[in-house]
């Protein structure tokens, strides 16, 4: 220990002319004094009177020169009880009284250093280790972010590849739009039946709300569906390229293992059939809004085969694939089975009939021909159902007949199709 102010640490504490053992010491609990019990007073102190015990204290506590205090009682000597004495220089003539001694409160060396060092660390170690935590979960979440974005990346990466290996013209420079599956799942609430608009032999529908409140209508192609790898592509290619108010507007895309979805703006109406064909919602579809319908089919209809870049057959318009607004606005949908025309190309053949019997036209229900004349006859078809209210095949509807068309042609024959 340390040598003060005329005394020194041994085994023991030696002092002038006494010894004083470590067992003997005791510890004050206050700013790190010292005690010393059964001490004899030591000369040169200050004398402060009339003041307590925690005065005389806080007395020596406050003032830096002071290293020593006690509140001894003087009465035979000075006429006096219970008074403070303080020291400021050196202790001399300390020592261990014979018989009955005082407290003498001895300051250690560096204790105010050692005080103030203490209620520094107490503060400083749990900010340090505060802010060590948080700096932990900030880098946790900086490289999950880091390797989300990176799978995100190497996925659309992957994606494009895929998309662009298709053979129509004009894919070229298309930017597609990606949605992380992960982000799919939890707008659907992963696929719950509660979110599922409907279903067909494509697969099922979803409605969903992505990151931000976008509301979407998730389309979840099923193994087994006709819309396979290429039809897929075809419609992803497709409609990233078109932008017309009638037709439906593709939000972003997926492949993710054997998933393959498509992520369409969400029209809360759904498709013209859930009104043309339910006895219960008919009649909201009055004439005019019947007649607005035509129009805004037709006029996607004159941007796909006449002012869009590329000559675009549809191929499967029917009342299914018209989504209506929340205005009751029409919206073209289903590009899947969709063929671009490059330059002069006027029609195309293929061993490969797709798209809804009763809509398609002879020549390409027959022969696998097909051009612009094969979406206008379906759209033939599709404004007799509207006028109508009656599906294309509704025998049980029309006695006699098997099909609208047919009685159509019957009441054009004998004058009467006015209604």
């Amino acid at each position: 220990m340390q040598s003060l102010d005329g005394f020194k640490s041994d085994d023991g504490f030696n002092i002038s002319r006494g010894c004083v053992r470590k067992e003997q010491l005791k510890f004050s609990d206050k700013d790190n004094f010292l005690t010393l019990p059964n001490m004899k007073v030591p000369d040169k102190f200050l004398y402060i009177r009339n003041i307590s015990f925690d005065e005389c204290t806080k007395e020596c506590r406050h003032n830096f020169s002071c290293i020593a205090y006690a509140y001894a009682n003087l009465s035979s000597a000075r006429g006096d009880t219970l008074t403070c004495l303080v020291w400021m220089g050196e202790l001399v003539d300390m020592a261990k009284a014979r018989g009955l001694g005082e407290n003498l409160y001895l300051r250690l060396p560096n204790s105010i250093g050692v005080k103030k060092g203490t209620n520094v660390m107490k503060i400083t170690l749990p900010v340090v280790a505060i802010i060590l935590i948080l700096s932990c979960i900030c880098l946790v979440r900086i490289c999950k972010s880091r390797g989300k974005r990176r799978r995100k990346e190497i996925q659309n990466r992957l994606m494009v590849q895929y998309l662009n290996a298709s053979n129509e013209p004009g894919d070229e420079n298309v930017e597609f739009p990606f949605v992380g599956f992960e982000e799919i799942i939890a707008a659907t609430n992963n696929f719950s039946n509660y979110n599922m608009l409907g279903k067909g032999g494509f697969g099922k529908v979803y409605k969903g709300v992505l990151e931000g409140g976008t509301e979407v209508a998730v389309k979840r192609l099923s193994k087994g569906s006709g819309q396979g790898i290429e039809e897929f592509r075809n419609e992803v290619v497709l409609i990233a390229k078109l932008q017309h108010r009638n037709l439906v507007k593709l939000v972003g895309c997926c492949i993710h293992e054997d998933e393959k979805l498509l992520i369409y703006e969400y029209l809360p109406n759904k498709s013209l059939d859930a009104f043309l064909f339910d006895a219960t919602r008919k009649p909201v579809l009055d004439w005019p809004k019947r007649f607005n319908i035509i129009k805004g089919v037709a006029r996607g209809l004159l941007y796909l085969h006449q002012d869009s870049r590329l000559t675009i057959i549809h191929r499967d318009l029917k009342a299914g694939n018209i989504l209506l607004d929340a205005e009751m606005r029409p919206k073209i949908s289903d590009f899947g089975m969709a063929r671009i025309f490059g330059g002069s190309q006027q029609q195309a053949n293929t061993t490969r009939v797709v798209g809804t019997y009763g809509y398609m036209s002879p020549e390409y229900a027959m022969e696998g021909a097909f051009s612009v004349r094969s979406d206008i006859y379906s759209f033939g078809v599709l404004l007799l159902e509207i006028v109508s209210g009656f599906r294309i095949s509704s025998p049980q509807l029309i006695p006699g007949f098997t099909n609208l068309i047919a009685y159509s042609w019957s009441l054009w024959r004998d004058g009467n199709a006015r209604i």
